[in-house]
């Protein structure tokens, strides 16, 4: 009678073994599926950004946003320009502010040739704070900026442009026609060792009625600061 308890006890544990193992094995089942899903939809909102990104020959958007004076800027309301120098920037990112001087430069040598120098501010204040309007104020005036820098307020349009890094470029034709998107020059830590200058480069193919070649090149910098959604 002993044996048949010991007996029937054994198949009771063994049985509830079985079940907490089934039990732990679709909890891992399910976890293992969420993040598969997770996964899933993190390609495909990179495919979407990717996919909506502007390339070389697109036509890009105009936009309205507000520059450190509390001016509303566009592209269309600038006047004797042959293209833009549309420079998505930061006062925070190390590589910004590696730039700062050389887009001074470029702002005084090609402005009066009709290619200003536009740089957009798309970072989000709330994550990175000394990217917030009024820092931008101070910083414009620090450094006496002559070109318009501007507030991406509420990043509507670097998604539009498929800006990813800060700096990042976009040589724009009189139409908006994007003829080349990239970095500035080949070495952000000294300008005195730049060896490929690719805006100065790309402007002077098109003052030479040709296109830029090359037309694109890989942006270095930090990466755009975006709040985080909610889930």
């Amino acid at each position: 009678m002993k044996q048949l308890v010991k007996i029937t006890l054994l198949f009771f544990a063994l049985g509830l073994l079985m079940t907490s193992c089934g039990e732990a094995t679709d909890a891992a089942n399910k976890t293992a599926e969420a993040v598969t899903k997770g996964a899933d939809k993190a390609k495909d909102k990179m495919k979407d950004a990717m996919a909506s990104a502007l390339k070389v020959g697109d036509k890009a958007e105009d936009f309205s946003l507000k520059n450190v004076n509390g001016d509303m800027v566009s592209l269309s309301g600038m006047e004797d320009v042959k293209g833009y120098i549309v420079t998505f920037t930061c006062n925070t990112c190390p590589y910004a502010v590696d730039y700062e001087d050389r887009l001074i430069d470029l702002h005084k040598k090609y402005a009066p040739m009709g290619y200003p120098v536009v740089a957009i501010n798309p970072n989000d204040p709330e994550v990175k704070e000394g990217d917030s309007y009024s820092a931008m104020q101070v910083r414009a005036e620090e450094k006496s900026f002559p070109f318009e820098y501007v507030f991406d307020d509420g990043q509507k349009i670097y998604p539009k442009y498929g800006a990813t890094k800060t700096p990042h470029v976009f040589i724009l034709d009189k139409e908006l026609t994007v003829k080349y998107i990239g970095a500035i020059d080949d070495n952000h830590e000294d300008a005195n060792l730049v060896k490929v200058k690719y805006v100065e480069n790309a402007i002077s193919s098109l003052e030479a009625g040709n296109d830029p070649s090359p037309s694109t090149t890989k942006a270095i910098g930090c990466s755009i600061k975006k709040k985080k959604k909610m889930m």
